[in-house]
C-alpha cells in the first residue's frame, strides 16, 4: 500500500471534530464528518448539502471519490445522488456532501456525524482516436438487460 500526502486545511466551523481518517487499516475510504453547528432535518425524498469544513489540496493525477456509506444506506436510505461524487485536482473549495433521504422517514443529521466516505483514486485520461467501426464483441451493441438472457 502506497502512502500518497494530500494537503488539508480545516475550516472555523470545523473545530473540534477529526480530519478525515481510515477507520481500520485495511479501509479504501475515510469518513467524512458533517461540520454543522445544529441539526438538519433531510425529509422523506429530500435532499441537503452537508458542509465537511475541510478544504484540500490532491497531488497531480488524483481525484478524491466521495461515496455513500453502506450503513447509513442499509439501516435509514441515506445515499449520495451523484455517486460517486468527484473533487477534481484543482478544486480548493470546501468539501460539501449532497445527501438524499430515499426512505419514508426523516433523518436527523447532527454535528459530527459520519455522513460519507472518501476515496483517494489516480485519475487516467483518455485521448479520443476516432474511428469508422469498431472490432466485434460477443456481445455487439446489447443495451441494458442484454447479458442477462
Amino acid at each position: 500500500m502506497t502512502n500518497i500526502e494530500v494537503r488539508i486545511r480545516r475550516l472555523p466551523h470545523s473545530a473540534g471534530l477529526e480530519l478525515p481518517a481510515y477507520a481500520t487499516p485495511g479501509a479504501a475510504g475515510m469518513d467524512l464528518l458533517a461540520a454543522i453547528e445544529k441539526p438538519v432535518n433531510i425529509p422523506p425524498l429530500g435532499r441537503v448539502l452537508i458542509p465537511t469544513g475541510i478544504a484540500i489540496a490532491l497531488p497531480a493525477g488524483f481525484e478524491l471519490q466521495i461515496r455513500p456509506r453502506s450503513g447509513l444506506a442499509l439501516k435509514s436510505g441515506i445515499t449520495l445522488p451523484n455517486t460517486p461524487g468527484t473533487i477534481d485536482e484543482d478544486y480548493r473549495g470546501e468539501i460539501g456532501v449532497i445527501m438524499l433521504n430515499a426512505s419514508e422517514e426523516h433523518f436527523l443529521v447532527t454535528r459530527g456525524m459520519r455522513i460519507a466516505q472518501a476515496v483517494l483514486a489516480p485519475v487516467v485520461r483518455a485521448v479520443w482516436q476516432e474511428v469508422e467501426s469498431l472490432d466485434e464483441t460477443a456481445r455487439g451493441d446489447g443495451g441494458f438487460g442484454s447479458t442477462g438472457r
